[in-house]
């Protein structure tokens, strides 16, 4: 009987940058490593442990960031699945800033008697007796921590991958994290429940649409690589496939845009601002924002570049109804967290003026649309943490209480809590002497820059209309009649360190912002 030899399986060791991709990998291990304090540490010391681990992780990844940045550690890791350049690291720093202080915000228990934003006992039905037994029990939901790291990680991930398969895997990662999260209020559950179930929904279908659109520029172009798809498109006549680039380019923008918030994409997010818990929407307020944006820039910029003439006129529609839209929507609103839901929505579309702004060719010295955007993300997030962190402080016997009406006379309750509230309304609205002004001047320039004149005009009108709604906010807390039955609650540090924090950086962008604009000026280039 003769034996058949068969070729012996060569497979290359894979191998990692591990001090390169140190920021990352300490976040995800701080996540594995609290899901397993939490399976055998005894419930009185998982919140201590998990807060210490949460922290520390956290500065120590951004002290290896800081490391890796001055060093100058450029380039392709991970075998080419993951870029870093410029845009990765001020997105990454931007990341671990805002995590770190949505964190704190997760961290309070003052406000609750002792007890956290989040139900004592998730999986249990609302009003039930397991419910009602998890709750005098004083039980806590520490895995939110772990969770949280997970989101924060994937994100990372998400915005510097050059890979769509890793990246559509990375929006996984972050996703999954975020729909538990926005279903474990410890008030209101079946509202919480309800937002939980709208984000997973269309969250999956959101992802198909990605997974689609990877699908058709593989097809197209045969590789996952976005400097392979650059180069395919680079290369590519006017022939047959270009039916698959144009179909896989609009696919890849729905799911893309969908966590943006961009219309028509924007739908999940007012019901999710406010049935999430107030932190965790502080959380995906900003972070998720800046992470898809990150995402956003370097498909487009990267690997879609050769095919602007067709994605910026659309893009140039689609900020105009996301403007349109976020405005007139939060001008109808009668709860402050729908209210900043629909701010989001409009400043998704001011951002997107820069991105359709993209120009091949900039001035020397001046800041690109990218460092443009990373900007406006920086100064966008400081006051979306302040403002959502004083959202969590306006109570009533029954908790948060957030109802327009219920902020009625709040600077004769509480004149610092009002005073900060319209400082970070006035940044919304790009006032100036605030960071929102800096902000929308960065984009709208990079805009006007990028021949997009007539959107800025578009862009400086819906601006001025935007004023009335963050000023109605203002007239109601400082010329309203007190409302009746509300309070403001006495939060520990947890709580009045990211408000501060919020209130200062806001000043601070808006007065002297030259040097984290000079940051982002320098980070404002991406590698293929």
């Amino acid at each position: 009987m003769s034996s058949i030899l068969l070729p012996a399986l060569e497979m290359a060791a894979p191998t990692l940058e591990w001090r390169a991709l140190a920021p990352v990998l300490l976040v995800f291990a701080a996540a594995c490593l609290g899901i397993l304090l939490d399976a055998v540490l005894p419930r009185a010391y998982r919140f201590l442990a998990q807060m210490t681990l949460v922290f520390a992780s956290v500065a120590l990844s951004f002290g290896f960031l800081v490391m890796n940045w001055r060093a100058m550690r450029q380039g392709r890791l991970a075998m080419g699945s993951i870029m870093l350049d410029g845009p990765t690291y001020f997105m990454w720093a931007s990341l671990l800033v805002f995590g770190t202080l949505a964190f704190m915000i997760f961290s309070e228990r003052q406000l609750n008697g002792g007890a956290s934003a989040f139900a004592a006992s998730a999986a249990s039905v609302p009003g039930s007796l397991e419910e009602a037994d998890a709750s005098a029990a004083r039980r806590e939901h520490t895995e939110v921590f772990p969770l949280g790291l997970f989101a924060l990680g994937g994100m990372m991930v998400f915005l510097a991958s050059a890979d769509l398969i890793v990246m559509f895997v990375a929006l996984e990662v972050f996703s999954l994290p975020l729909y538990l999260l926005s279903g474990m209020a410890r008030r209101r559950r079946l509202l919480s429940q309800e937002a939980a179930l709208k984000y997973f929904l269309l969250g999956a279908f959101s992802s198909g649409f990605f997974l689609f659109g990877v699908a058709m520029l593989y097809v197209f172009s045969g590789s996952f690589d976005l400097h392979a798809i650059h180069e395919a498109v680079a290369g590519n006549a006017f022939n047959s496939s270009n039916g698959l680039l144009y179909v896989g380019l609009g696919f890849l923008a729905i799911g893309l845009l969908f966590k943006v918030g961009v219309v028509p994409f924007h739908s999940w997010t007012p019901d999710v601002y406010m049935g999430a818990p107030t932190p965790v929407t502080a959380f995906m307020a900003i972070c998720t924002k800046l992470a898809a944006v990150g995402a956003l820039l370097r498909v487009f910029y990267v690997a879609l570049d050769g095919e602007r003439w067709s994605w910026q006129p659309l893009f140039a529609v689609l900020a105009v109804i996301t403007m349109v839209v976020g405005i007139i929507g939060a001008l109808t609103q009668t709860d402050v967290k729908r209210l900043l839901a629909y701010s989001s929505i409009a400043h998704a579309g001011f951002l997107m003026t820069a991105v359709v702004g993209a120009t091949q060719v900039v001035p020397a010295g001046q800041g690109t649309s990218a460092s443009a955007i990373m900007f406006y993300l920086a100064a966008y997030g400081f006051a979306t943490i302040g403002a959502f962190g004083l959202v969590t402080l306006v109570r009533n016997a029954a908790g948060e209480d957030n109802t327009i009406a219920s902020w009625a006379g709040l600077a004769r309750k509480s004149p610092w809590v009002a005073g900060l509230m319209s400082l970070f309304m006035l940044s919304f609205a790009g006032i100036p002497l605030t960071a929102g002004f800096i902000g929308k001047w960065a984009v709208f320039t990079a805009a006007w820059r990028g021949g997009y004149g007539w959107l800025v005009v578009v862009a400086v009108l819906a601006s001025l209309v935007a004023v009335y709604l963050y000023l109605r906010l203002i007239v109601v807390m400082f010329a309203g009649e007190p409302a009746k039955g509300t309070y403001v609650g006495n939060a520990s540090g947890w709580t009045w360190i990211p408000v501060v924090i919020g209130a200062v950086a806001t000043l601070w962008l808006g007065i002297i912002p030259d040097q984290v604009m000079q940051l982002a000026t320098f980070a404002g280039g991406f590698l293929r």
